[in-house]
């Protein structure tokens, strides 16, 4: 097995004996510096321990033409972390009475939504969520790939998007494994329009930007490339000369996979929010951590579970629930350690080529985990965390 991977009972062991409380400011400020350093265009940073103490960092810029520095509060494009947002609402919606998530999804989409989605005839809204309903990934087609290339400021509505999932085989048979697909996504965000007869958008807005004071928080839909959002860049060739992106993210505006705009504070306040009960009930909240465990794991990565719209990953600083995020020039995540009550956030304004490894991989993960934990040392069957500064 890998190096960080450890077995149960080593794992169980391995508690953090650091905190972010306790990790110096000029340690992060330096991390996020290193990264902007290693060619990441901007970064900003959020963590928060105990569910109470915050800090907020940020390097790097915001705009590379004019030179504008990256403040921890700008707002960019979260991606796909608006899934747990939309799994969410879902859940919400379950406990007012208004679905369940053992519903077939033909009770709420027509056929005509449905027409060519294989295996969606007898999927359940639970199976959508967890990403095992084996329904096939329209970005994962060559065709959807070769016309967002080819007209980068397209703006593509759900109708446009799902063409690229119908008639194509299924990864599996309903519940026989998991697979990520944001097809299933766009189906929720249409489930959700159809109980609430409204769009999606304004149903998080309601049930949850709203509640918990946002005002930064929105979903694209409703400003497509606000003023004040960070300019996102791609590193289209591998050799760090980027080019901007800001207006090729138009494939996630207006589904339920993507299209999120916020910052990382409160991202950071969602996601913490979530993990504590003030959002769902606790109920609720185990029904969604309740995860299936990936089979295959491609590029290598911790240990991960498929819950709903959330997943549980296996780290030597304990168990961790996370959803990271892509658009096209941005990228996020969001990681919940429960024992140590520790939320982190953290942005990057810049994705592919070279970058990636930087913001997104499993080694960028022990990087940042290790600058706010500490050094995880293991002997035989114990390990414990060595504070890397004072």
């Amino acid at each position: 097995m890998q190096k960080f991977i450890f077995n149960l009972v080593t794992l169980l062991a391995c508690l953090p004996v650091t905190s972010p409380a306790q990790t110096s400011t000029e340690a992060l400020q330096h991390l996020l510096d290193e990264l902007t350093g290693s060619g990441v265009p901007g970064i900003t940073m959020s963590i928060n321990y105990a569910d109470t103490n915050l800090w907020l960092g940020a390097s790097g810029y915001a705009n590379l033409q004019s030179r504008t520095r990256m403040n921890p509060n700008n707002i960019t494009r979260m991606g796909s972390t608006v899934k747990t947002i939309t799994a969410t609402t879902i859940l919400l919606l379950q406990e007012e009475g208004k679905l369940q998530l053992d519903d077939k999804i033909t009770s709420y989409l027509s056929k005509d939504q449905l027409k060519g989605i294989r295996n969606a005839e007898l999927a359940t809204i639970r199976q959508l969520l967890n990403h095992s309903s084996g329904i096939f990934n329209y970005i994962q087609d060559s065709h959807f790939q070769a016309a967002s290339l080819n007209n980068l400021t397209k703006e593509w509505h759900a109708e446009d998007l799902l063409k690229y999932a119908r008639n194509k085989q299924p990864y599996f048979k309903l519940g026989a494994d998991v697979r990520y697909s944001n097809t299933n996504y766009i189906l929720l965000g249409w489930i959700i329009e159809k109980v609430c007869g409204k769009p999606f958008w304004s149903v998080f807005q309601e049930k949850i930007f709203t509640p918990l004071d946002f005002t930064q928080t929105r979903f694209a839909a409703t400003d497509k490339v606000p003023a004040g959002i960070v300019h996102g860049y791609i590193d289209l060739y591998s050799n760090l000369n980027v080019i901007d992106a800001t207006n090729y993210s138009g494939w996630d505006y207006f589904t339920a996979d993507g299209g999120l705009i916020s910052n990382v504070a409160e991202l950071n306040l969602f996601l913490t929010s979530l993990c504590t009960g003030k959002i769902i009930s606790e109920a609720s909240f185990q029904e969604m951590v309740n995860g299936i465990p990936a089979k295959a794991i491609d590029p290598p990565f911790f240990p991960i579970e498929y819950g709903l719209g959330i997943f549980k990953m296996d780290t030597p600083w304990g168990e961790a629930w996370f959803h990271s995020g892509d658009a096209i020039g941005y990228y996020a995540c969001m990681v919940y350690f429960p024992k140590s009550r520790t939320t982190i956030v953290w942005s990057a304004n810049g994705n592919y080529g070279k970058i990636d490894p930087f913001i997104s991989s499993k080694e960028a993960m022990e990087k940042i985990f290790t600058t706010i934990f500490g050094k995880v040392v293991a002997s035989n069957a114990t390990c414990f965390a060595i504070p890397l500064l004072p």
